[in-house]
């Protein structure tokens, strides 16, 4: 689950983090030495608990999608084995006829599941660009309380190579800026999967007399 959402996020984000920072007005730096930060910025968009809840909803609106495809692929499967089953019994004509039907329904359902793919990276991309717009909100109002002179996206995606090759440890403000956004947004931490409980021990033999 969170390779799966860590993965879309990386590819649904878009430039509202440049379009922020080209928008938001840049405060006067402060005198004295740099003070530089870095952060995983999509990362921090995916950990929020408004985007995890979101994507949440999202799955459960695709269900039915899902389930639509699963139906599709299976008929056509069932269509394919009897068409191997009976190929010897039929006639040209109703082979030939099985087969395009085969071939009607599998080019269905490829459309069907193209269309469903892109409906749901549209949503998946209004609903990261929702919330990374408010992070990157969070994120200058936290920068200016705490100084820094610098902050350094370290995400990584498809289109842009690392920008950080190092950084300490402490200059990471990546889960203050996530906490910060929880603590606004006031949204709750969704529910974890409750952990297996424990199997009772097995009783010991009584010892022999």
């Amino acid at each position: 689950m969170k390779r799966s959402l860590a993965l879309i996020v990386s590819l649904v984000s878009g430039i509202v983090l440049s379009a922020a920072a080209q928008t938001s007005p840049s405060p006067a730096a402060p005198a004295g030495p740099a003070k530089v930060a870095v952060i995983a910025f999509q990362a921090a968009v995916g950990q929020t608990n408004e985007f995890q809840r979101n994507f949440a909803d999202l799955q459960k609106k695709y269900e039915p999608k899902r389930a639509q495809l699963k139906s599709q692929a299976d008929e056509i499967d069932t269509l394919e084995k009897q068409l191997q089953a009976q190929g010897d019994k039929l006639s040209d004509a109703e082979r030939a006829n099985k087969a395009k039907l085969i071939d009607d329904k599998k080019k269905q359902a490829q459309r069907f599941a193209e269309d469903a793919q892109n409906d749901l990276q549209g949503e998946m991309q209004e609903i990261y660009n929702g919330v990374a717009s408010k992070v990157y909100d969070v994120l200058s109002t936290y920068s200016q309380q705490q100084g820094f002179t610098l902050v350094v996206d370290e995400s990584t995606n498809q289109q842009q190579a690392p920008l950080v090759l190092y950084a300490n440890p402490s200059t990471d403000i990546t889960k203050a800026v996530i906490d910060a956004y929880n603590l606004k947004s006031g949204v709750p931490a969704p529910p974890q999967p409750a952990a297996a409980a424990p199997k009772p021990a097995a009783p010991k033999a009584p010892a022999a007399h």
